[in-house]
């Protein structure tokens, strides 16, 4: 029997799936807000961002004017979303695709876009973008070198804001049913935009000058070191700044809070959003666009040991057991038995490079060797190399709780105590030095 295909609601590609994404409200995160503040969720787009929008756009156009021809390469410097875009068209229309990307973005983006076919090239972040190293213009130098070749350029190709024009704006006007106040999102490639600290974008809008910054900043996707040439600042009534830590704590209570799985560059938004919607008043209506999925992000601000390790995720409590989990070491308490020579232990310390040892005895710290007295001891006698280090020995570390403040530490730290030890369930889990907690309240 022949079926009627007509009659069956289809996609001819996954190309034609992109946007038609939806409007959801707000609730917990905005509960202290008096406007209605609803979020587009644009990480429900095929390949998981707001991206997709411009990749069909640029890929088709390059192939109405010729730039882009069968068989052809497409090239782009991409922090990942734009390439996915990119990669879901040029797998449906069969183009080859070559990405570059900074050091900084998740290792999720780059497999995804591997996944799709694609190249990736990882760049160096702390680089001027005009460098040759920078991926931008490692970007351009492959399209050069590179038979039949297509540079995207997002960040100057008119094509890209014209896809929000046809696109994103007539979808949020008709959900809204024009009953829109305030739109807000964060300036990419980009009304009140959102700039994480760090970029350019947001003092070039108030002050029309940059100042170059050499501080990288963890938030990808957004934000920038210099201005693309599709921004426009005149349709930006205003631009908010949220930092590093605003942005992952509000991407992960987007998740838990309000179900929306939703990468960092959306939390920025969001965490800009909620300083204006402050001041809207009751019945008004705000729009944020949420840009990426979180699943390209497990590895970083998903991952509580990632965001511990760059102290984004810090108890109310500082505990021992945080500055422990804070440490690249954690874990790791290096130490000897009290039959160990001074050899061993030299060596020992030498190539751990730590300066003092705890000595432990089935599990107890009985003393603990200093590394100056060790060698003060062996240069002016060469033959106690094989002494052990009972013989040696200076008094016990102390010992504290895993829940106890690092100020409990700190008592003992800031007189004669070179460390402490750090005790869970009764056995040893770590060890808390000086340098330690200087280092973790420097940062």
């Amino acid at each position: 029997m022949l079926r009627d295909l007509t009659r069956i609601r289809y996609h001819e590609s996954i190309l034609s799936a992109i946007g038609a994404t939806p409007l959801i409200r707000l609730h917990r995160i905005t509960s202290e807000v008096k406007a209605s503040v609803f979020a587009k969720a644009e990480f429900l787009n095929p390949g998981g961002s707001v991206k997709d929008r411009i990749g069909v756009e640029i890929v088709e156009d390059a192939e109405r004017d010729g730039r882009l021809k069968p068989g052809g390469t497409i090239v782009e410097a991409t922090s990942g979303n734009t390439g996915m875009g990119l990669a879901l068209a040029a797998a449906v229309k069969g183009y080859r695709c070559v990405f570059t990307m900074p050091d900084k973005m998740s290792q999720e983006k780059i497999l995804l876009l591997r996944a799709m076919g694609a190249e990736v090239i990882v760049t160096p972040t702390a680089v001027h973008h005009d460098s040759p190293e920078s991926y931008t213009e490692v970007a351009k130098r492959i399209v050069r070198e590179t038979p039949n070749a297509f540079l995207a350029n997002q960040y100057n190709n008119p094509r890209n804001p014209e896809a929000h024009y046809r696109t994103t704006g007539p979808e949020i006007w008709q959900q809204t049913d024009g009953q829109i106040d305030c739109f807000v999102c964060g300036i990419g490639t980009g009304v009140v935009g959102v700039d994480p600290k760090g970029s350019v974008l947001r003092e070039y809008f108030y002050t029309k000058k940059i100042t170059p910054v050499f501080k990288t900043y963890k938030v990808e996707g957004i934000g920038q070191d210099h201005l693309p040439g599709v921004l426009n600042f005149d349709y930006i009534d205003d631009i908010v700044e949220a930092d590093d830590k605003e942005s992952f704590i509000m991407g992960r209570r987007l998740a838990r809070e309000e179900g929306l799985f939703a990468g960092g560059s959306c939390g920025t938004a969001m965490a800009g959003a909620l300083k204006v919607a402050k001041d809207m008043p009751q019945g008004s209506v705000m729009v944020v666009l949420l840009p990426d999925s979180g699943e390209r992000y497990l590895s970083k601000m998903y991952n509580d040991d990632w965001m511990r390790e760059h102290r984004f995720l810090v108890p109310e409590r500082v505990t021992l057991r945080y500055v422990l989990e804070s440490k690249k070491t954690k874990g790791m308490v290096i130490s000897v038995d009290p039959t160990t020579d001074l050899r061993r232990a030299i060596d020992l310390m030498t190539g751990s490079n730590v300066s003092q040892l705890p000595v432990m005895e089935n599990g107890r710290c009985v003393g603990h060797v200093q590394e100056a007295d060790l060698m003060g001891t062996v240069l002016r006698d060469p033959a106690t190399i094989d002494h052990t280090v009972q013989q040696h020995l200076r008094e016990p570390f102390p010992v504290l709780p895993a829940d106890d403040l690092v100020q409990a530490a700190v008592v003992h730290l800031s007189h004669h105590h070179h460390a402490v030890l750090v005790e869970d369930d009764g056995a040893v889990s770590g060890i808390v030095t000086r340098y330690d907690v200087i280092e973790y309240m420097s940062r």
